[in-house]
């Protein structure tokens, strides 16, 4: 991937070009560099948002004949705005036993209502439909500083691939958000997703997210994590997001 990219509008997300599409982007360009790999790991960190348009540049960090690592980087008009790397690895035997997360209950996605989020809020929304679970929303000034929801794109109705996966997997509001009660402002600073063995099966476009804050400091840093499972239970991955808040 290679030359300038225009960061179209209705792509961006709060603030400017969504992190999880970035870091799809990003992810898509270091694979070319381990083509007979598969993905195990990708994280990006946000140094400032992208504007406009960017150019993406990655680089074999190392070569190895069962696991590799790559670097990339998305370059904005005001210098570096996203530092990426990933690990790529040859699947493995199944020899070992499995752990995996059990999912939240929660109904399917037809019996939850649809969670609109204003275009001119962030406008890549359109392309996703979310369908929170239980009563907490963003902003609501809930208890507990955790969101649940099934999402998918609404562009096509493939289940996800580990690049779609990515986008996913920042589709939701900031967990912390369910705490607060009046607007603030709580971008990633870095972003770390990792598909599980069951993301290579999945046949649903639909993804169960629960996404939960694990602690928050007093001057704003948050620590968050987010699983993922399809309609039948799968676990399908996880994601480690660094955010701070900010005042609007």
């Amino acid at each position: 991937m290679s030359g300038w990219l225009q960061a179209e509008d209705h792509l961006r997300g709060f603030g400017g070009f969504h992190g999880g599409l970035a870091l799809a982007l990003l992810a898509s360009a270091m694979r070319a560099h381990a083509p007979e790999l598969e993905l195990q790991s990708v994280t990006g960190r946000f140094d400032r948002p992208l504007g406009a348009g960017f150019s993406i540049d990655s680089r074999l960090v190392r070569a190895g004949r069962t696991l590799s690592v790559v670097g990339a980087g998305a370059q904005g008009e005001k210098g570096t705005a996203i530092e990426a790397s990933a690990v790529f690895a040859r699947r493995g035997e199944d020899a070992w036993q499995p752990v995996t997360p059990a999912p939240p209950a929660a109904p399917g996605p037809e019996a939850c209502e649809v969670f609109a989020i204003p275009a001119e809020f962030v406008p890549i929304a359109t392309s996703m439909e979310i369908r929170p679970v239980g009563a907490a929303r963003p902003y609501a000034g809930g208890p507990v500083p955790e969101l649940i929801a099934w999402v998918r794109l609404v562009e096509d109705d493939e289940a996800p691939d580990v690049l779609r996966f990515i986008l996913l997997m920042d589709a939701l509001a900031p967990s912390y958000a369910a705490v607060l009660s009046t607007l603030a402002v709580v971008p990633t600073v870095e972003l770390t997703v990792r598909q599980g063995a069951g993301l290579a099966g999945a046949v649903s476009p639909w993804v169960l997210l629960r996404a939960t804050t694990l602690a928050a400091s007093p001057d704003g840093w948050v620590d968050e994590h987010i699983d993922a499972w399809g309609p039948d239970g799968t676990h399908l991955g996880s994601a480690h997001q660094l955010r701070v808040v900010r005042a609007v």
